[in-house]
This record gives structure tokens, sequence and C-alpha cells, in this order.
């Protein structure tokens, strides 16, 4: 069994594997610290996504995302955090080609953000590196279903769950995951049926992102959630602000203000008397 690494006061890998079947267990991905410092009193489970690498750096696919990405972003959220489980994802080209690569990659992300467990994409193909690293005592979180690492292996971004044989290969991925040690695992863009019999079907928490309300928790990549993305917005996303409109407004109305000289104003500016400034 790995050991929990979290803190007295924060939520760790086993107090999320104990959430099964209970109340849903709410997580967002977060890459900063300021967003971490906002969202760690509404969440049980922040994940440093390698999401980051489209969201914050521009690239097409979270392919572009390297170790050193993942450890800095880490470390950012874990400052920002006193409560959440912080788990942080491995990147795509740090633990595929073996066991022993999990294991170093996913120490040297624990050792370096101090974050709860790491994640990684992958059922049956990647249960050998899930036990490795579970048996070095890493909490590990799966990901099955849609797997974005995999974009350019499976030819884009597709649903998962609409064939028998897709279904089948699911389960059997589930149970892998499961049976190699993982305290959770992610089922991200399956159709709804299949995603709530995997919930069903297993002894761990399945945390659903375009999946099933069945599913023991929900995730979504934040800035999806508060209206800053700026592409397509995925069909399984909810916004519950609208950022985009509010960020471009207040960059119109502060290029009004400079051009006409409107900003700074009186109460922007220091005097030459120290005691009136209001720092």
């Amino acid at each position: 069994m790995a050991r929990d690494l979290s803190t007295s006061n924060r939520i760790g890998a086993e107090d999320i594997r104990r959430r099964k079947g209970g109340v849903p267990i709410v997580c967002l991905t977060a890459y900063t610290y300021p967003v971490a410092r906002m969202l760690d009193p509404h969440v049980d489970l922040l994940l440093v996504g390698d999401s980051v690498a489209m969201v914050l750096h521009g690239h097409a696919t979270t392919l572009g995302a390297s170790l050193e990405m993942m450890i800095a972003h880490g470390q950012a959220v874990m400052r920002g955090s006193t409560k959440a489980c912080v788990v942080v994802d491995m990147p795509a080209g740090s633990y595929e080609a073996s066991a022993a690569d999990a294991v170093a990659s996913a120490r040297r992300i624990v050792n370096e953000t101090g974050c709860q467990a790491v994640k990684l994409e992958g059922g049956v193909d990647m249960a050998a590196q899930i036990t490795a690293i579970v048996a070095e005592g890493i909490p590990v979180m799966g990901h099955i279903g849609l797997q974005p690492q995999s974009v350019e292996k499976d030819g884009g971004y597709k649903i998962k769950g609409r064939t028998r044989e897709n279904v089948e290969a699911l389960f059997r991925d589930a149970e892998a995951v499961e049976k190699a040690g993982a305290f959770s695992v992610v089922i991200e863009g399956t159709v709804e049926a299949v995603a709530s019999d995997l919930t069903l079907h297993i002894s761990i928490p399945t945390i659903g992102i375009g999946a099933s309300a069945d599913c023991d928790g929900q995730i979504l990549v934040i800035d999806d959630m508060i209206g800053m993305t700026v592409d397509r917005v995925p069909k399984f996303v909810k916004e519950y602000a609208n950022l985009r409109d509010t960020i471009s407004d207040a960059a119109a109305r502060y290029a009004t203000e400079v051009r006409s000289r409107a900003f700074p104003g009186r109460d922007h500016v220091f005097s030459a008397t120290s005691g009136k400034d209001k720092t």
C-alpha cells in the first residue's frame, strides 16, 4: 500500500480512495499560485494537469508538456494550496518506456513539488508502471478512456465506449488500473452509460470528465470552467463564468483611458508629501 503523503490538515490519496460511493469528489485543474489559493477552499483535489501545455503555453496538444514544466507548475500550486489533495500529471515521454523510468520520474515530481500523488494515462499497457510507482510508496491516479497523450496515435480526440470491442477494452483497463494499486482513476471522453457501469464495476473512485454524473467525482480544466478558453470549448464543459468578455472589456477600457490620458488619475500617482500616499 502506498504511503499517504498528506500533512495532518491536507486531504491525502487515501482520503480520496475512501470517498468511493460517497459524496462526489470535487476536482479542478490548477497551474498557478493565485488560482490554487482561490480554488483550494472549495475542492477536494487539485490536478496540475499536462493540459497546462495547451492552456498556458499555447501548445496544440498536451504533448508539449515536459517534466520540468510539470514540476514548476506543481511547485506553484503547492505554494497556494493547504487543504486539497494535489496530484501532478506525468507528461508524455516520462514514464512509458519502462517501470524504472516511471519510478524515477514520479519520485522526482514528488520530491521536487511535495505533491500528494501523480497521475498517468493508460490501462493494461501501463499496469506495470503503476505497480512499480505504488511499490515505491507514491500514490497513483490512473486515467482511461480518451487519453490526450495518445491523440496522435488515435488520430484525434475520439469518444470511447461506442463499440463492443472498445467497451470490453475499457473494462480491462479499469480492472488493470485498480489491480495495479491506483487510488482512483479518471474516465475521460467516454459514453455516459459505459462510464456509469465502470464506476459500479471497480472499487476505487472514478473521476469523470466528459463521462457520467454517476462517477464518484468530476473534474474540469479551470480555464474552461471560468470561460477563459479562447479556442473551441469542449461539449462536456459547463462555463460557470465568462472571463473572456470580462478581461477583454477591462483591457478595452484601460486602453481608452491610457490614450485619453485619463489614467493614471490623481488616486494612482504619488505626491511630493509621503504622508499623503496610500500604498
